[in-house]
Parts: structure tokens; C-alpha cells; sequence
């Protein structure tokens, strides 16, 4: 069950990683794609940290 969680957190951790970084780099070149997906990459990256501190959460509850 351990490595369930470990897992989980690795993966969500990755994807917020991704999510931040395509948009800054999308912010910071000003494109029409950051002012169509801009406001909705964010709220991925705010969803993708939640459950990373979640499964980081349920791994110490589990251990």
C-alpha cells in the first residue's frame, strides 16, 4: 500500500511540475494559447498539488 501512495505522489508531483512550467513559459511569451489556457492550466497545477499533498497525506497515515 506504501508504494501505491510513493507512486501517486511521484505522479502527481511530475504533473504539477508540467503544468507550472508550460504556464510560465506560455505567460511569459505572451502567445494566444496562454490567453485561451492560461486561467485553466493553474487551476490543473492547484488540483495536481492538492493531490500531491493528498497521496503524500495518505502515504504517512498508511505507514
Amino acid at each position: 500500500m506504501q508504494t501505491i501512495f510513493i507512486t501517486l505522489t511521484a505522479i502527481f508531483a511530475v504533473a504539477t511540475l508540467v503544468t507550472l512550467l508550460v504556464g510560465l513559459f506560455s505567460m511569459a511569451k505572451g502567445s494566444d494559447f496562454n490567453k485561451r489556457h492560461g486561467n485553466k492550466l493553474m487551476r490543473y497545477r492547484v488540483i495536481f498539488q492538492g493531490l500531491t499533498v493528498l497521496s503524500f497525506v495518505g502515504y504517512l497515515i498508511v505507514r
